[in-house]
């Protein structure tokens, strides 16, 4: 069995599917250590034969990985080199669709009608409302959010508020609990007309603690006494005000991502961006 292997992810657009799906498989062998690498945009054969020489000198023999989503027959043969592992997540299943459907593919990278530009303006404005509006900065423009984040610090608030951006074209927000309001178990008041849009984000005392120990180490911070103590008090605060209350241990962004659509009754998808 192999310690770890090198992954690939090689998209002739902005290589979103291709490294969500490919990440989706490689999750399923928790024992390896799989070191990723990202190529999108490949779109000439020079660029292809350039990545590739790239990746061989690397590999050292070791064949690595190397998921694609290349629509150029020609560009998608220089991948498909004996000294690697060759998946390509387009060609057998677009073949087999044609077949099926009786027509020909575009085979246009990137191409989507589900998308036009009104969609992707929406998007960019999700994506500088939720930068915007990190860690509890413009607490007066939270009316404008589709939802907003509540947790401690290192609880993952920040990475779950841009997937939720850039991902699924939500307007979202983050609010940091400090000792201000895990003392007195209160939310601020810029909060308490808008509870609707409230998700609380809670995890593990150990995980907590692992987290900020990485950051601080050795601080009081970091502590596991620390993280138990505040992680017990925000939850006691999301149970006073009736938010629900979502945990991040052992989760994958996009499971979050998901459930919080959920528990605030907004569809898994705002946009249909297909990458």
């Amino acid at each position: 069995m192999w310690k770890s292997k090198d992954v690939y992810y090689i998209s002739d657009s902005t290589g979103i599917l291709v490294t969500n799906l490919g990440q989706a498989l490689t999750c399923q062998f928790p024992e390896i250590n799989f070191v990723e690498e990202s190529y999108p945009f490949i779109r000439t054969v020079a660029e292809a034969r350039e990545i590739i020489k790239t990746i061989l000198k690397r590999s050292c023999g070791r064949r690595p990985l190397v998921f694609i989503s290349i629509m150029d027959q020609e560009i998608r043969q220089i991948f498909d080199n004996p000294e690697v592992e060759f998946f390509d997540i387009f060609g057998a299943l677009l073949d087999n669709l044609e077949l099926s459907l009786e027509t020909k593919a575009l085979r246009v990278p990137g191409f989507s009608h589900h998308t036009d530009g009104l969609e992707m303006g929406r998007r960019v404005e999700a994506i500088h409302y939720c930068l915007e509006h990190d860690d509890g900065t413009k607490t007066y423009e939270y009316n404008e959010a589709d939802i907003i984040l509540l947790g401690v610090s290192r609880a993952g608030k920040t990475p779950v508020s841009v997937y939720l951006a850039t991902q699924m074209g939500y307007k979202s927000a983050n609010f940091p609990l400090t000792s201000e309001y895990l003392n007195q178990y209160q939310l601020p008041s810029s909060l308490k007309g808008i509870t609707k849009r409230l998700v609380g984000l809670t995890t593990s005392p150990e995980l907590l603690s692992s987290v900020r120990e990485k950051r601080y180490p050795g601080s009081q911070y970091a502590k596991i006494i620390t993280c138990r103590q505040e992680i017990q008090q925000a939850e006691e605060i999301y149970r006073r005000h009736g938010i629900p209350i979502i945990s991040s241990s052992g989760k994958s962004i996009e499971e979050i991502a998901t459930q919080i659509c959920q528990v605030v009754h907004l569809p898994k998808k705002k946009l249909t961006l297909r990458p």
